[in-house]
């Protein structure tokens, strides 16, 4: 018997139906950012034979240079959402301070904040990269256009997060959460259908992600960390894990979220913040791992409780299995203390 085929959008529509308060408009801004997330998965697969690759000449706020693709995705999402009627307001990795304007719908509930296409250094050599959105509800006044308030709200009062990755197939997952969902575009028809219902971090962590480039840079506690899973020092894992690092955060924590592992970007000495920022990349990956049965922490606290001071502040970043992310909190505090 054939395998039942359920589409994103009927799948939205039934969890909707769950709640009898809802009123549709939740369900309708998800559909833009499907939307949108075809739309990029579609100039993606063709980067190499568009004039869509390389740099545009500019950087972003960060300092980075803004590669053609990182600028496309960016206007897209803007673009798509502001004229949707249901967001007050948005907030962009690539952009300095908040986007308003007349074409947002001050009524609108929501507001969304976005790393448009994460990962982007990997474009031009073929890697898998992604798109991270978070969804908060305004706390502001309706009405009226949407203040910085409506953003600086911690993790843990999200109402919706989630990835979409281009890689082999394009797949879309998120959660609100209560359970996290994958969904494959099937190019065939244009539509994302069910693939990975209810996902499940698995127990056994196989797996660590990080950049081992910057070992000389990390505090002593990242140090003995990351020499217990590969098995060294006087606290070896018996069975050491296998190390995989992308350097792409969405490939690199969606293979972690199927397989099994720990992803990290830890700060160091010189720049203990870390480099991935709070509101675009920690905290919808944290919100998706917890929904996901995982723990996300900054070394110190859980990311979803940080209460957030600035659009682009950044943070250490801790994501996988709960215990080996409690673990990693272990080694800094017993470490890191002694050395400060």
């Amino acid at each position: 018997m054939a395998k039942e085929l359920i589409s994103v959008h009927r799948f939205i529509n039934m969890e909707a139906r769950k709640y009898p308060q809802a009123t549709g408009e939740f369900s309708a801004l998800m559909r833009e950012i499907i939307l949108t997330a075809k739309l990029i998965s579609r100039e993606v697969t063709k980067a190499g034979l568009a004039d869509i690759l390389g740099m545009t000449g500019d950087s972003n706020v960060h300092g980075e240079e803004v590669k053609k693709l990182d600028e496309y995705s960016h206007n897209l999402f803007t673009h798509i959402l502001k004229y949707s009627g249901h967001v007050c307001a948005m907030a962009s990795e690539e952009a300095e301070d908040l986007l308003l304007g007349p074409t947002y719908t001050n009524s609108g509930k929501y507001v969304v904040l976005l790393d448009p296409l994460d990962g982007s250094s990997n474009i031009d050599v073929n890697v898998s990269i992604g798109s991270i959105f978070a969804i908060y509800k305004r706390v502001s006044e309706e009405g009226k256009p949407g203040e910085r308030r409506d953003f600086l709200q911690p993790g843990r009062d999200l109402i919706a997060a989630g990835y979409v990755i281009y890689g082999s197939s394009t797949m879309l997952v998120y959660t609100t959460g209560q359970g996290v969902h994958g969904f494959t575009l099937d190019p065939s028809i244009g539509t994302f259908v069910l693939s990975h219902p209810n996902m499940q971090v698995p127990d056994v962590c196989k797996i660590y992600s990080v950049n081992e480039g910057y070992y000389a840079n990390w505090t002593e506690g990242m140090k003995a960390y990351v020499q217990r899973v590969k098995g060294l020092g006087p606290d070896a894992m018996e069975k050491p894990m296998s190390g995989r690092y992308i350097g792409s955060m969405v490939a690199d924590f969606h293979r972690n979220l199927l397989r099994g592992g720990i992803f990290m970007y830890p700060g160091t000495v010189k720049k203990p913040e870390g480099k991935l920022r709070l509101m675009y990349e920690a905290n919808p990956m944290s919100f998706v791992i917890e929904a996901a049965g995982g723990y996300a922490s900054n070394g110190k606290q859980r990311i979803l409780d940080i209460q957030p001071e600035s659009l682009h502040q950044r943070t250490p970043v801790f994501l996988g299995n709960r215990e080996e992310v409690l673990m990693v909190e272990e080694y800094l505090q017993k470490y890191d203390a002694v050395e400060a």
